[in-house]
């Protein structure tokens, strides 16, 4: 059976472009980096949710707090179509702002949405982690192009260390959870957004970047650290069982790592 939260969720990335095109204009880099990022979102969901069902025999829909997610990751689309089309046209910074700002204000609903109706779970974590790092990436591309391309270290950290994970499977073992970590995650969009804005002035946007940096590479310094300091051989791990038969609250692991919506590490929804 075809999960309907994917297609729905593609559906809307096409609307929300179409959406743009006749209120702000959208030219080709934007139709085609909010297509693809679309499809590349919405199919790697499709794949979580089916390994969803496969696994522990859950169903292969969406919860109440995941599609608060999605509909973020739809809005995340949109902020990735303005950045690339940003570089051939002038952009519409107050709707790439707003579109940012309501993704970013969603963000803080759906943990709780997912504690109220007791439908938390690693599956959601994963997918609102994800969101989060897409949207990180996205800012920090349209940033970086006016403050400079060392912000898109901040938008890469967690993508690089996904691929570090495949050559060291030690960075992608479980560590205790820290709500820390979400909250660096969320100054990072916030930082950015208000970049993005231009609020504050270019030397003020350039401290408040350098300072969320800072925390981002504390925050990855410390649990990467922590991870060597108790790194095992492969060889004598325990089998760990798979993240989506195992309760939300048993899923722990370092910041933003794992594979995207079926890692073995998980994350706490703020």
């Amino acid at each position: 059976m075809i999960a309907l939260g994917p297609v729905i969720g593609y559906a809307a990335v096409v609307g929300l472009l179409g959406s743009l095109q006749e209120t702000v204009g959208l030219g080709a880099p934007g139709w085609v980096a909010g297509l693809v990022t679309g499809a590349t979102v919405n199919l790697l969901l499709a794949r979580g949710l089916a390994r969803r069902g496969r696994v522990g025999h859950q169903r292969k829909v969406l919860g109440p707090a995941d599609r608060v997610t999605l509909t973020r990751a739809v809005l995340v689309c949109g902020v990735a179509a303005l950045t690339a089309d940003s570089f051939g046209r002038p952009t519409p910074v107050a709707v790439l702002v707003a579109l940012s700002g309501v993704a970013l204000a969603l963000d803080a609903i759906d943990g709780p949405v997912a504690r109220y109706t007791r439908t938390a779970c690693p599956f959601g974590a994963r997918f609102d982690m994800e969101v989060d790092a897409l949207l990180i990436l996205a800012l920090s591309i349209y940033v970086g192009s006016t403050v400079g391309w060392w912000v898109l270290v901040i938008g890469a950290a967690h993508y690089a260390l996904v691929v570090a994970v495949r050559w060291a499977p030690w960075l992608g073992r479980p560590l205790p959870a820290r709500r820390w970590r979400k909250v660096v995650a969320a100054v990072q969009g916030i930082v950015l957004t208000l970049a993005a804005a231009q609020v504050l002035g270019s030397p003020w946007t350039t401290v408040s970047l350098l300072a969320a940096l800072a925390m981002l590479a504390t925050s990855f310094g410390t649990e990467i650290w922590s991870l060597w300091r108790h790194r095992l051989p492969v060889a004598d791990e325990m089998p760990v069982a798979d993240e989506m038969s195992v309760p939300d609250e048993e899923i722990i692991g370092p910041p933003m790592t794992g594979h995207a919506f079926g890692g073995r590490a998980g994350q706490w929804r703020a």
